[in-house]
């Protein structure tokens, strides 16, 4: 019986790009972060401030365009995907907008009257 499963894998599956997330990386030496950092900010205090915000901010802008949570990057499907999802929600919020509240609920009441009567609750009474 065993014969019939020899050629089964048993290794867990692997993502496409899983191979990604899992490179090991390098200690950083923390010594010398704080010596780069004194530096920075004993030369010119607010120069170190406006290069942590761009760095900051080109990292969030490659991140958020082709990475998910779980750090691999998104296929062109699944790009495209995202892009359509956003292009179709933010065309719903314009057409909510356009309208008033007062005009949806006259637009509802017009739909309303124009169902047969078929669909009207009927009324329960006990007394008659």
């Amino acid at each position: 019986m065993s014969d019939e499963y020899q050629h089964v894998s048993k290794s867990k599956l692997k993502l496409k790009n899983d191979s990604d997330a899992k490179k090991k990386h390098k200690k950083k030496d923390k010594k010398k972060d704080k010596e780069k950092i004194m530096r920075a900010v004993l030369e010119d205090p607010d120069q170190g401030a406006k290069d942590r915000k761009r760095q900051q901010q080109q990292q969030d802008a490659q991140a958020g365009s082709t990475s998910v949570a779980g750090g691999r990057t998104l296929t062109k499907a699944e790009e495209s995907f995202k892009k359509m999802q956003e292009k179709m929600q933010n065309k719903r919020i314009v057409e909510k907008a356009q309208m008033t509240h007062k005009q949806r609920v006259e637009l509802f009441n017009m739909h309303l009257d124009s169902l047969t009567e078929h669909f009207d609750i009927p009324k329960v009474s006990w007394t008659k």
